[in-house]
């Protein structure tokens, strides 16, 4: 079996599938995902195995975020690849060109919620800046970029947010995790860590991964792993403030479908 689904991955949530075996199917029908491809060389054991994971791990994420399962396949545009392509030393990516968040067969595991939050942040930035920006465009640039935003109350919610990961406490200069992740790459001598969609998936996960429910599939490595010990995941203090803008987007977006739905 795959080094990636044989090691064990720990969680802390409610039994969401009884115990019982879920397939992919089931993720497109419960989730409306776009569409899920597995690669040809995903044996089924494996096949088995990591759709139960995506499916608690999923689950867990809807729990954390209390939204509808809408919400997490991005209103049914969210196409999900796993064990397809990849590239060496890259276990999980997404590609805005089809809306496709891909996870590798051997190191996809605990990727999820990063992934998930480029997938989220590629899909607001048409519903948070008007007129709606190039069809590539992250909203975490669109920010910093100063396009016109939607009005709306929703989205203030994600400026404030932005506003704390990315602005020094007087909106006069960049934050210091912005000014840190500047130096990482400085250091490494490429563009990356600093890049505002890289720095906020980084910095969703990280306050997730604090939350009190624990899915180590869904996310781990940013407290402990080397990266985390360089500073490149926000502290506990700008991860407790964007917790708190976060969580009640979510909540309020939640909320908000529901009542559409009703």
């Amino acid at each position: 079996m795959a080094d990636g689904l044989s090691r064990q991955y720990y969680r802390n949530g409610p039994p969401h599938r009884a115990g019982a075996d879920v397939s992919f199917g089931d993720l497109v029908k419960i989730f409306g995902f776009n569409s899920i491809h597995i690669g040809r060389w995903v044996q089924s054991a494996e096949q088995q195995q990591a759709a139960n994971l995506f499916f608690d791990a999923l689950c867990d994420l809807q729990q954390l975020l209390q939204v509808p399962e809408q919400v997490i396949s991005l209103n049914g545009s969210l196409a999900l690849t796993y064990g397809i392509g990849g590239q060496r030393g890259v276990c999980a990516h997404y590609q805005p060109q089809g809306r496709i968040l891909a996870l590798a067969k051997n190191a996809g595991g605990g990727s999820l919620a990063h992934e998930w939050f480029h997938a989220f942040d590629h899909y607001i930035a048409s519903k948070m800046f008007s007129p709606a920006p190039p069809a590539n465009r992250f909203a975490s640039r669109c920010w910093l970029e100063s396009l016109p935003q939607h009005q709306h109350p929703l989205n203030a919610l994600l400026d404030q947010a932005f506003i704390s990961l990315f602005l020094s406490a007087d909106g006069n200069a960049e934050s210091d995790y912005f000014q840190h992740c500047r130096k990482l790459d400085a250091q490494r001598q490429q563009l990356y860590l600093a890049m505002p969609e890289e720095m906020a998936a980084r910095a969703f996960e990280n306050m997730l991964q604090r939350q009190g429910l624990k899915n180590s599939f869904l996310v781990s490595g940013t407290l402990q792993s080397k990266a985390a010990k360089l500073g490149a995941y926000p502290d506990e203090q700008l991860s407790y403030c964007l917790s708190k803008l976060w969580l009640p987007y979510f909540q309020a977006l939640g909320q908000s479908l529901r009542r559409k739905i009703s």
